[in-house]
């Protein structure tokens, strides 16, 4: 469990949540009292980062795509938005299963291996999320691709944790070396399992882990969302390692080429163009429903007198669906700088109307 009083002030955690700010004052605040960084000491009942960025982009979803950042096999996954993630994860602030199972397939495995780093002893790969998943291209899906999609790794996810739930020592790590070996395994459709077949390839653990994990149905499920990932790309499922990643890099400098032209293709539009103007581009761009065209919101004007700078900015944070730095909240105004609004901000903290959660971070 983990305590998490972000958002709140001292005097708000102390009376909302007694019990816990006691505790957090006794066995928090000594350490913090000496600690050297200003905002650690003068925070101290709130977590050292706060993220609120990540924050932010969950708000209105009930779970999240998540991976671990080194691991042996990359897996994603969906977690519960009452899950606060640390420093070795990364998540995606997406609840669409569709981009679970693109994240998934083979195909996205392959450029993150490529892309990615490796650490540790055992060299396990490392995604770094500015190289493995910012460059990569989803497809420009149907929505029937789109659902089929959705459909199996809904399937899989749920697999994955009914058989974790029935079995609490089994691990997705243990899971997925098993269905490396019978992918590694070139052998006939198998015979019964206790005759033979793949039963006869694992050993005694390797076999348990099999059972309970039914690795069988793993195997099926990633190889039924591959099929689907790839027709979904418009590219044959016959392709090699080398050859899927010549045809990401390709779609990459594709798509760069229609942002140059002012065609954005949002994963969550809702959230990263909540008040842009969508306009289907068929002929232009020949490129189907899903090539859009964004009219961008005009940006507020800035105000030339400091009473009225004071009013807007804590207008424009109060309109902010969660905790928001002087640098963004600057960018929704023509011509302000992001120092000026900062100095405002803080004037508004120090005279009770806006607070400041964390180090930067503000909300009314």
């Amino acid at each position: 469990m983990v305590i998490d009083l972000f958002g709140l002030g001292a005097n708000e955690a102390r009376k909302l949540f007694p019990e816990v700010f006691q505790w957090v004052m006794e066995r928090v605040k000594p350490e913090r009292d000496q600690n050297s960084r200003a905002t650690y000491r003068e925070n101290w009942w709130q977590l050292g980062e706060n993220q609120p960025r990540m924050r932010e982009s969950f708000v209105g979803l009930n779970r999240f795509i998540a991976t671990i950042l080194t691991a042996k096999h990359r897996i994603f996954t969906f977690l519960d938005s009452f899950v606060l993630p640390d420093q070795g994860l990364v998540c995606i602030a997406s609840d669409d299963t569709f981009h679970l199972g693109v994240l998934s397939s083979h195909i996205h495995v392959v450029w993150a291996l490529a892309a990615g780093g490796n650490l540790g002893v055992g060299n396990d790969p490392r995604y770094n999320k500015t190289r493995c998943f910012e460059p990569f291209l989803f497809p420009a899906a149907s929505d029937e691709q789109k659902q089929t999609i959705r459909n199996l790794a809904e399937q899989l996810d749920a697999h994955r944790k009914r058989q974790q739930g029935l079995h609490p020592d089994l691990t997705l790590t243990g899971m997925y070396n098993v269905l490396e070996k019978l992918r590694e395994t070139e052998i006939p459709p198998p015979p019964p399992f206790d005759k033979g077949g793949w039963g006869g390839i694992l050993t005694a653990k390797e076999k348990t882990i099999h059972e309970q994990g039914l690795v069988a149905i793993l195997k099926q499920l990633h190889d039924e969302l591959d099929a689907a990932v790839f027709a979904a790309y418009g590219w044959p499922a016959t392709l090699n390692d080398a050859e899927i990643l010549e045809k990401v890099v390709a779609l990459n400098r594709e798509r760069a080429r229609e942002e140059e032209q002012g065609l954005i293709r949002w994963l969550r539009p809702e959230y990263q163009q909540p008040h842009g103007a969508q306009i289907t581009i068929q002929d232009d761009f020949n490129l189907g429903e899903e090539a859009v065209k964004i009219a961008p919101k005009a940006k507020l004007l800035w105000p030339k007198t400091l009473p009225e700078q004071v009013q807007a900015v804590r207008a424009a944070l109060a309109s902010a669906a969660a905790p928001i730095t002087a640098e963004t909240l600057a960018r929704t105004f023509q011509r302000a700088r992001a120092d000026k609004v900062g100095e405002l901000l803080e004037t508004l903290a120090a005279l009770g109307q806006v607070r400041e959660v964390e180090p930067g971070s503000f909300v009314v």
